[in-house]
Order: structure tokens, then C-alpha cells, then sequence
């Protein structure tokens, strides 16, 4: 959970915590898809007022992370089957981009936190929760990296959105691994400055991760699905 500000703290400094800390506990599980999140409930486990939950909760609603429902109030949003292929669909375009980027501006500082990252992977390959973070700060410094603000704005909407789908691919058996030899060929692309290649090896990494994530929902890798946004 994010550093709670000290009580004196601005009041949009409070409720920027309480909207990483709600966005953290949504994705971790702690709200699931459809359960109701109420200000009197979140202020008093996190022990602020409700000012700050309120612009909190208007904030997530914003990301599109909460919904208003009739006679529910607030609650979890949740994606179906249509939305999570659209979601990974983009992630594979903007990620893609991010790593061509990457390899074009990434400094040294930057080329060696990527293989510090990497040696970190490789030893928590027995903590999903760990793979998880460390995966997050990898993909973080590749967007860094790619020198876009623009870029980087929309990276952070799909993040948001990513929150949605709880748990993480890295608890499926074998993932881990996998997801290094893919880590390793991505961020060798980029030290190598090879802007094609980094690309797609980002997309390759996307594709594999969007596999995982449906078998993880749904019991499919999403190869024969044609679903509809209406759907």
C-alpha cells in the first residue's frame, strides 16, 4: 500500500493515497468484480476522513475502475470477455511502440536497471507476487524509457484498467519462466538498439501474457473466441 501522507498533508495529496491504495486492494483482490465500495467503509479502515475517499472514489470512477449502479451505489467494475481481448489488443500496440521507443532513447542508467530487474526476476521465480512486481517495474522503465509523454498518459489508462484482472498471469505454473526468456530477448533488443526487434518482441510478450490471462478467466487462450463488444 502506498506511503499514507502525513496528517497535515493537502487534501488532494489524501485522497491521491486513497485512490493508489483502493486501486492497489482492487487489484490484489481485496474488492472484487461487483462488490460495493462505500466512503464510510473505506475512511474508517483507512482512517481518514470521508472528504478525501470521496474524491477518491470520483477519481476511480473517472479510470473507469468503479461504476454507479441504481439502488447498489458504487461498486467494482468488471470487464467481460470482449473488453479484456480490446484491452490486450491495445496493450500490444502501445507496448510494441514503447519498446521501439525504448530502443531508440533509452540511456545507460536506464539499459542497466532493465538487466538489474531482470536478475531480480530470475531469483523470485518462485513468488508469483514478487514476479508480479518486479514484471510491473520492468514494463515501468521501458515506458520511461520511450521518452513519450503521450505514450506513457496512455499506458498509465490501460494500467488502471489492467487493475480489473485480479490475481497475476505469474501464479500459473511455468509463466515465470517463460516470462523471463521473453523479458531477456526484449530488453537485449533494446540495449542493442534494435528498434524493430524490441518491438516485436514486446508484442510476442503481450500475446503469450493475453493467452495466459484467458485460460486463467475463462479455461481459453482466446484463439477461437469471437466475441463483440456487445456481447
Amino acid at each position: 500500500m502506498p506511503v499514507k501522507p502525513e496528517a497535515g498533508a493537502r487534501r488532494s495529496s489524501r485522497g491521491q493515497w486513497v485512490s493508489e491504495a483502493l486501486r492497489d486492494e482492487i487489484q490484489e483482490g481485496r474488492y472484487g468484480p461487483g462488490d460495493r465500495v462505500t466512503e464510510q467503509e473505506v475512511a474508517g479502515r483507512l482512517g481518514v476522513s470521508r472528504t478525501p475517499v470521496r474524491e477518491a472514489l470520483r477519481r476511480l470512477e473517472t479510470e473507469g475502475l468503479l461504476v454507479q449502479l441504481p439502488w447498489r451505489g458504487v461498486v467494482v467494475a468488471e470487464l467481460n470477455r470482449a473488453q479484456v481481448l480490446e484491452l490486450y489488443a491495445m496493450r500490444e500496440v502501445l507496448e510494441g511502440t514503447a519498446a521501439r521507443f525504448a530502443a531508440q532513447h533509452a540511456d545507460a542508467a536506464e539499459i542497466d536497471l532493465m538487466h538489474d530487474l531482470l536478475n531480480q526476476e530470475a531469483r523470485a521465480l518462485d513468488d508469483s507476487k514478487q514476479s508480479a512486481r518486479i514484471n510491473r517495474d520492468l514494463h515501468s522503465t521501458i515506458y520511461s524509457a520511450a521518452r513519450n509523454r503521450y505514450l506513457l498518459s496512455t499506458l498509465n489508462v490501460l494500467g488502471n484498467a489492467l487493475a480489473l484482472l485480479q490475481g497475476t498471469t505469474f501464479s500459473v505454473p511455468g509463466r515465470p519462466e517463460q516470462g523471463l526468456k521473453e523479458h531477456r530477448v526484449l530488453v537485449e533488443a533494446i540495449a542493442a538498439r534494435k528498434g524493430d526487434d524490441a518491438e516485436a518482441a514486446a508484442r510476442k510478450h503481450i500475446a503469450r501474457a493475453r493467452q495466459t490471462r484467458l485460460k486463467m478467466l475463462y479455461g481459453s487462450d482466446g484463439s477461437t473466441l469471437r466475441e463483440t463488444a456487445s456481447s
